[in-house]
């Protein structure tokens, strides 16, 4: 029974029992008796209006609160025309207007939020309060297709930074940070795919470098040996016992100069590296030339260099520079083995890969590869893998390095799909 019912009743009750006190006092006086009764009947409707108008305010804060609860923020009171009620049904439409503004405000915000997460190039993870992904962009599905991404995300702990390499010269930017969401804690990780960045950072300071050494080098090598040469025609005036000695102190300093240009001229090659001149290339045929070419040095380490070439199917390259590619890869397999071993070409489905049975990628000289001068030869100059770098970025064609399974590393270079003729 509600709080009305029980007044109204209580009230109904007063009334009749005043009532019938008064049939027993007036019972004689008629007319005195009816006129109470008719004021205790007029009473009772008073009380009867007075008690709905008291419950008018707490029916008003009831409904109210229903709408709030079913966060129907749309309805509005009309005024009644008690200025107590109008006061009450003013300030609750004013509420109500404000809360509906900020409901529309906040859906509006989510909205750019999504599709500027949507949009983002970086790729962005959502975890839920349980740690588990609850949302990802189209950047973070892509990204997250390679499998060590995937797993690395669970160790980036939150707050920290962390650069990921991939397989080839692809660098990877991890971050994790974490946000409130109706009072818990939930995070996210960002993703961003720093390889281009990184790559012509690198560039622009290694190719300062080199110009600056090959100027100064150049200069050097130049000076001396034009003095060297100078001092050959003195050859004369040194006595007999000594002037072979001389002669060939002289010959073996500017051989060496000639040598130390040369080496320059190897740094110089990556800073004038030329745009791909690009033809149609049948890249078979390119890889069986380059394969007669190291056979004899392969022969003599018992490196057997095994061919699986499909036909057909010419790409659209600068043919020199890819036969500088696949030189230097080969190379490269070939002295990670060193001797006794074999390197398998394939040419398939527009895929090639040069895999090796060498002793694989350490795990410390991974992420350094494509670091320019990073070398782990011991005469390297730490420039061959950048050359390759350089040139097949600007072929536009994917690459990777890793390790392959079992022994060994594999390079692997996607050519794409030819364009339509």
């Amino acid at each position: 029974m509600s709080l009305r019912t029980k007044i109204i009743l209580w009230f109904v009750a007063l009334h009749l029992v005043f009532a019938a006190l008064a049939v027993v006092i007036l019972f004689e006086q008629r007319f005195l008796l009816f006129v109470i009764e008719v004021l205790f009947a007029v009473s009772i409707l008073v009380s009867y209006r007075l008690i709905n108008a008291l419950f008018v305010p707490l029916d008003l804060i009831r409904t109210g609160a229903d709408l709030i609860g079913e966060r129907d923020f749309t309805s509005r009171f009309v005024p009644i025309g008690q200025p107590e009620m109008d006061r009450l049904i003013a300030i609750y439409n004013q509420m109500i207007d404000r809360l509906r503004e900020e409901r529309i405000a906040a859906e509006e915000q989510q909205h750019l939020l999504q599709n500027i997460v949507q949009a983002s190039p970086s790729g962005i993870v959502i975890f839920n309060f349980d740690g588990a992904v609850e949302q990802m962009n189209p950047a973070a599905e892509r990204l997250l297709r390679d499998p060590r991404v995937a797993e690395a995300l669970p160790s980036v702990a939150a707050g920290e930074s962390r650069l990921m390499a991939l397989g080839g010269a692809r660098r990877l930017k991890v971050r994790r940070a974490e946000f409130r969401d109706r009072g818990f804690v939930k995070s996210f990780v960002l993703l961003e795919e720093l390889t281009e960045e990184l790559r012509l950072t690198e560039k622009s300071a290694y190719e300062k470098l080199i110009r600056m050494m090959s100027h100064e080098v150049n200069n050097s090598v130049g000076t001396v040996r034009s003095l060297l040469e100078s001092l050959l025609r003195y050859g004369d005036q040194i006595g007999a016992d000594d002037r072979d000695d001389f002669t060939t102190a002289v010959t073996v300093s500017s051989s060496r100069m000639d040598a130390l240009n040369r080496f320059m001229s190897g740094f110089a090659d990556v800073v004038r590296l030329p745009a791909p001149a690009l033809r149609e290339t049948d890249l078979a045929e390119v890889l069986e030339q380059l394969a007669m070419l190291m056979r004899p040095e392969l022969e003599q380490r018992n490196i057997a260099l095994r061919l699986d070439l499909a036909r057909g199917g010419a790409v659209s390259v600068d043919r020199s520079q890819i036969e500088q590619v696949v030189l230097n890869v080969l190379r490269n397999a070939m002295e990670s083995i060193g001797r006794d071993g074999a390197i398998d070409v394939a040419w398939r489905g527009r895929v090639l890969t040069i895999a090796d049975t060498g002793a694989g990628i350490d795990a410390a000289a991974r992420e350094e590869l494509f670091t320019p001068f990073f070398t782990t030869k011991r005469e390297g100059r730490g420039l061959g893998l950048t050359i390759v770098q350089e040139i097949l970025t600007n072929h536009h064609l994917p690459f990777t390095l890793g390790n392959r399974a079992g022994r060994g590393a594999e390079f692997r270079i996607e050519f794409g799909q030819p364009a339509a003729g």
